[in-house]
């Protein structure tokens, strides 16, 4: 997996962006993710942890 950068906008002269982690499909099937599920995000140390919110 790669983090990838993407242009979202440009307003008052400014550049804005938005940071994009794309998971493989048998990441999301291992853990039954679907579309639209809601994720909740965690930092604990260097660690970025996502959890499917109940």
């Amino acid at each position: 997996m790669k983090l990838q950068k993407r242009f979202l906008r440009k307003y008052g002269g400014k550049d804005y962006y938005k940071y994009v982690v794309n998971i493989p499909p048998e990441i999301v099937e291992k853990i039954n993710l679907s579309e639209g599920d809601e994720l909740s995000v965690d930092i604990k140390a260097d660690k970025i942890i996502l959890s499917k919110k109940p």
